[in-house]
């Protein structure tokens, strides 16, 4: 086996708290990691041993932690499942690349990076084209990314302003049993896109720019006949419009203008017979130029681990349900 230098420097970023990171690496792929000094060896144990696997993520954590990269546990459990044989998509010599790519950086200071392959492929859509949509699990960033991605634009003059819209659909609570005036009653469903402005933007510089009316937040519906020009425009939680909705929303484009569609078709909350204005875009408008389109998995997932789990158990559990469903409509 090939031995690995890491700079005494990186050694315990790379090891992780109490070496978390190498354990992780040991049960993944059936290997010891031995730390000989500033080398580091893998040996294989049993004949499920994949220790060359074990070796190339060492190797991209060592290359992370040069860039001086912060080494998560989600960009080490990231690094376990790109090599691992139900994801064989990933192109793994591409992953390192995802941390050259700063979107922008927050008030505090933090760079604002893709940590996913996915992620990098969404970011350089919206880049590239006038819409894009991005369909995936919660925790994949399809949010905050949009926002990054919005707030770089307005920062550098590509648009005048940005414009955070939500359906605001109820799930489980009445809008009529809330609190306060319309507005009030809807800036619940707007919270995550103020959030994700305050982190990057900072309170102070939001709220000035809201004041100005160059930054607006409101529901769907206030969209209506309306064009909207050198605008930035996010539609977040896209899975809980109708089509009547989307179509609404997407003529709406006017010039010098970007739009990113976001949501998860695993959650809708609309009423039952009611048809996802997302679900129906992404097939109808697929394969049109100008238009982008990124379906987002588990694995970019970048919440705590156990989201990523709890994802997959829900997957598994509606597959069920489905092939269930399906011997039962095959015996009738």
């Amino acid at each position: 086996m090939e031995s690995l230098n890491i700079p005494n420097a990186l050694m315990s970023d790379i090891f992780g708290k109490l070496d978390e990171n190498m354990k992780k690496i040991e049960q993944a792929f059936s290997v010891t990691v031995i730390n000989r000094g500033d080398n580091v060896s893998v040996m294989p144990l049993g004949a499920s041993s994949r220790a060359d696997k074990a070796e190339n993520v060492i190797k991209k954590l060592i290359a992370f932690a040069k860039k001086g990269e912060v080494i998560t546990e989600q960009r080490v459990n990231y690094l376990i499942a790109a090599l691992e044989d139900e994801h064989p998509t990933s192109d793994f010599n591409d992953v390192e690349k995802i941390s050259d790519d700063t979107v922008c950086v927050s008030i505090s200071g933090k760079p604002v990076k893709p940590k996913t392959l996915g992620q990098k492929k969404y970011i350089d859509l919206i880049r590239n084209n006038t819409i894009t949509f991005s369909v995936g699990p919660a925790g994949t960033g399809k949010t905050y990314l949009a926002m990054a991605m919005a707030i770089t634009a307005f920062r550098t003059g590509q648009v005048n302003r940005i414009i955070l819209t939500r359906p605001a659909i109820e799930a489980g609570e009445k809008l009529g049993f809330l609190p306060g005036d319309l507005q009030q009653k809807v800036d619940p469903y707007l919270r995550p896109l103020y959030d994700a402005l305050h982190d990057i933007m900072g309170s102070e510089t939001f709220l000035r720019n809201l004041e100005r009316q160059l930054i607006e937040v409101a529901p769907l519906a206030y969209m209506r006949g309306r064009t909207l020009d050198n605008s930035f425009i996010v539609l977040d939680e896209a899975q809980n419009t109708t089509p009547e909705q989307m179509k609404m929303f997407l003529t709406r484009l006017g010039n010098n203008s970007k739009a990113v569609i976001t949501g998860d078709v695993t959650q809708i909350d609309l009423p039952d017979g009611k048809n996802s204005g997302l679900a129906e875009a992404v097939k109808l408008l697929d394969n049109i130029a100008d238009i982008g389109i990124i379906q987002l998995t588990p694995h970019d997932v970048v919440r705590h681990p156990l989201v990523q789990k709890i994802i997959a158990a829900y997957d598994k559990n509606t597959a069920r349900k489905n092939f269930r469903e399906k011997r039962r409509t095959q015996k009738s």
